[in-house]
């Protein structure tokens, strides 16, 4: 059932405009983790196609909720790489509507194990202004915004002027010259970073960790965040200590982290 959320998400705030309204179907705990936002072109390469679900699922494995805009391209890869259960879709339409129709499945999926948000009411269809609207709140969740292709003149574009604004990092994935545009104009003027090692830059939002089968509920989702000692024990008591003896976290100059 299509509902609203009650509560300010602190991280909309950065917003030109605070939501009046915002629906969601589906799990809201995801707005607890760590959230970064991924978009591109409708159209990508093969190139972009392989990195970006790389990229993806190695920021997955690390407890990262990925936000994006349930298009077609870069969109659909990022919610399908990520699982749907680690994915949160922005859309441009009211909640009852299944827009693009191509993703019928996926949003349906996204829908019944991760979380659609919408700013608009039932029955609402998508128009050129609701998607610069949805745009910005994808832009908004995410601590940075991650474009991995896209043109000059596009959406993608319009999304990194809104992370600018919101004073949030910008990065890319390299391309060859005279491929994707949008983004090596970013590099040239100095307005992204490069995405060079897949590894290196997902390890910069938390560790991988050496337990495949630890388990990843709301203790292995705030570990990554690397806490201090105290602000663990607060929150989850002896369980800190019982995983320090397991193995599965270590505690290095009063921080908390996963091994």
């Amino acid at each position: 059932m299509i509902s609203s959320i009650e509560y300010r998400i602190p991280e909309l705030e950065d917003m030109k405009k605070y939501p009046k309204e915002l629906y969601f179907l589906g799990n809201l705990s995801l707005l607890k983790r760590r959230k970064i936002s991924i978009v591109g072109t409708r159209r990508p390469s093969n190139y972009t196609k392989q990195y970006t679900q790389l990229l993806v699922q190695e920021l997955v494995k690390r407890g990262i909720a990925l936000v994006s805009g349930a298009a077609m391209g870069v969109d659909a890869i990022v919610h399908m790489s990520a699982g749907y259960e680690n994915t949160i879709a922005v859309v441009a339409n009211g909640l009852d509507i299944r827009y693009p129709s191509v993703n019928r499945v996926l949003i349906e999926s996204i829908e019944k194990e991760g979380l659609l948000l919408s700013q608009f009411s039932k029955g609402t269809k998508a128009t050129p202004w609701s998607f610069v609207v949805r745009n910005e709140l994808v832009v908004a969740l995410g601590e940075i915004l991650v474009v991995t292709e896209a043109d000059e003149n596009s959406g993608s574009m319009r999304s990194v002027e809104f992370a600018l604004k919101m004073g949030k990092e910008v990065y890319v994935l390299p391309h060859r010259l005279g491929e994707s545009r949008g983004t090596n104009r970013l590099l040239t003027e100095g307005l992204a970073q490069p995405i060079n090692d897949i590894l290196q830059f997902a390890d910069i939002f938390g560790v991988e960790p050496q337990n495949s089968y630890i388990e990843k509920d709301e203790f292995f989702y705030f570990c990554q965040t690397m806490p201090t000692l105290d602000e663990a024990v607060a929150k989850f008591s002896d369980r800190v200590y019982e995983a320090e003896l397991e193995g599965l976290i270590q505690v290095e100059n009063g921080l908390v982290r996963l091994v």
